[in-house]
């Protein structure tokens, strides 16, 4: 059984403001980077991520960005908890899609992953990547709809 996912969540704002406060770092650190975001996510780049829920800084390859309507990355594969978070040595690929919906006054975004090893800590860290991603797209509709950022405090 191939391990993958699909998450989606609908937001009350125009496609082209989702799409930018996913791939500029300033507005991503508002409402899921709790420790930060370094580089916009652009074709080719190499972005870091900070959280503090998984200490350390997590290097994001941006394999594939098409404004306002998809981005493609990949990231390492993290399966524990020792002193390198469970690095596991392989890289998930992660697939973010954004369309518009509602006559433009609204955007689905869907995110999908896979790349997992089919072995009992490759699906309990699909589990909590699926888990931090539906928990992204909360905090981004939250953030973006209401100015909320329901990750401040959640962590530490």
């Amino acid at each position: 059984m191939e391990l993958k996912y699909t998450v989606a969540a609908r937001i009350a704002r125009p496609v082209a403001e989702v799409f930018e406060a996913v791939v500029d770092p300033a507005k991503l650190s508002n409402y899921f980077t709790t420790g930060g975001a370094t580089g916009r996510m652009e074709t080719g780049t190499t972005v870091m991520w900070k959280f503090h829920d998984f200490p350390g800084e997590h290097p994001v390859e941006i394999i594939e960005v098409v404004p306002d309507e998809k981005i493609i990355l990949e990231w390492e594969a993290h399966e524990g908890e020792g002193e390198d978070g469970g690095s596991a040595g392989y890289m998930i690929r992660a697939v973010m899609e954004f369309s518009v919906i509602d006559g433009g006054k609204r955007t689905l975004i869907r995110i999908s992953e896979h790349g997992w090893k089919e072995t009992p800590s490759g699906l309990k860290a699909s589990y909590g990547n699926c888990e931090g991603w539906m928990q992204m797209m909360c905090s981004l509709k939250a953030w973006l709809e209401h100015g909320i950022n329901l990750r401040e405090g959640f962590y530490k």
